[in-house]
Formats: C-alpha cells, structure tokens, sequence
C-alpha cells in the first residue's frame, strides 16, 4: 500500500485524523477498516506506521504505532527546469520525475515552447500538476513531496545567483561534457539543477544566455531524444550517479 502524505497538522500523536480530501479514496475506493495498517506522512521528513481506529461515513482515524525519520545521509538534491510542454508530456515528465526522486520542478517558459500558459488558467493548471507530483510520491513511497513551482522565463530563472549549486543545462548538439562522466557534488547541502528544453529545442539565444550566466552544457549522447524523453533520462542517470538508485 502507498504513504499517504497529510498536512502536519492532521498528525497529533499518538492519533491522526484523516482530513476531508482524502477520506473518499481511503474509505469508498480502498475500503479501509478499523485494525488496518496505514502509513501516512507529514511530508516533513516523518512517517507513521498506524492502525485504523475508525472508518465510517463520519471519518477516518487512527493511532500511531511507530515513527520513522528520513534518513540523514542522503545524496544532493536535483532541481528539474523544464520548459513546458504540451499535452499530458509534461504531466508525464513530472509524475515520473518525482518517482525517480527530484525535489523540485520550475516549469519554463522558452522561445520554442509549444504551449503558452494563460494567467486565467494558471492556478489551477499548478494545482493540477502539483496534485500528479504527490500521488506520484505517495506511489513511489517518498518521504517528501516535490513543489511544482509557477512557470519563469528562462531569462529570469538561469540569471538567479547559484546558491551552491551545480548548474547543468541539456545542449544536444552543443554540449561538450557527457552526463555520464561529470564530477557531481556529494554534500546533501547541496543540489544540482538541470534544464531541459522544449520539443523544439533551445534556440542559439538561449544557449548564449545560458552560457553566459555560467550553465554547464551537458550531453546525453549523439542520439537526439524526444523532449520529455530526455527529462526522464536526465534524472535517472543524475540519481544513478548519485547513488539514489542502482
């Protein structure tokens, strides 16, 4: 069964109450019933291993049995930019993206983009992507749920001061350094953030952006890869080499 993250204060031990949103799926769909064990999470770094006391048309509760704390040495943090694209191919990259671990995802706004995200529709697109970025961590059993946050242009967002942070940018046919070969950072003070461009690709504008402001141009390879392909990849061998998985 998956960790079903609730907001911190639905968890006051040794009890948790179930808030409204929740109580269809865990009640009708799964049928959850008093003495079953649930795990849930306050996506702070905490879980609870419980046993139902309750479930009726009135609620859901339950008593904690056990708490877990994220472990403490884990590897840096990937930070995922990237450029919008249309359809369910960016609901895609992002479900899969926090299953493979990322803890945050900027969607950007570039030259070639596809899509343009109109401001009426832009609350509720967010609402949407960040509600397929926690079923997708409550399936992948992650301690932390990944924000989604609102589109920037690429302009703004390369230009931000690094923070300590490697700065990786997907070039496919301008990029000299191999993904796979690069030195990465070990420290979990740290983080990596890679961009990936748009169906399209970059334009020679934004390579030069990009590069002025001190991104690393990075390769996956000869082979040119579909947009939301090479997100997927990207992440999956960044948290390989950081010994997220393998």
């Amino acid at each position: 069964m998956p960790i079903f993250f609730l907001p911190p204060h639905a968890i006051t031990p040794p009890s948790v109450t179930v808030p409204p949103d929740l109580l269809p799926h865990l009640r009708d769909s799964l049928r959850i019933e008093a003495g079953e064990h649930v795990v849930f999470a306050d996506g702070q770094g905490h879980r609870y291993r419980t046993e139902i006391t309750q479930s009726s048309k009135h609620g859901v509760s339950a008593r904690i049995l056990e708490t877990w704390q994220e472990p403490t040495d884990r590897p840096p943090a990937i930070v995922l930019g990237q450029a919008v694209l249309k359809g369910e191919k960016m609901d895609w990259v992002i479900q899969k993206a926090t299953e493979l671990g990322v803890s945050r995802i900027i969607p950007i706004q570039s030259r070639h983009t596809i899509v343009q995200l109109r401001p009426e529709r832009l609350e509720s697109q967010l609402n949407r992507w960040q509600r397929i970025a926690l079923e997708a961590a409550q399936q992948s059993e992650r301690w932390r749920v990944p924000t989604v946050d609102p589109p920037q242009s690429l302009k703004e967002f390369v230009q931000q001061p690094a923070d300590h942070s490697l700065r990786l940018f997907l070039a496919e046919r301008t990029g000299q350094q191999s993904l796979r070969t690069l030195p990465l950072p070990s420290s979990p003070d740290t983080q990596v953030i890679v961009l990936v461009g748009p169906e399209g690709g970059w334009s020679e504008e934004e390579l030069h952006l990009a590069d002025q402001a001190g991104w690393l141009p990075v390769t996956l390879g000869p082979s040119i890869l579909r947009a939301e392909t090479a997100a997927v990849v990207t992440v999956g061998v960044l948290q390989y080499q950081l010994g997220a998985l393998g």
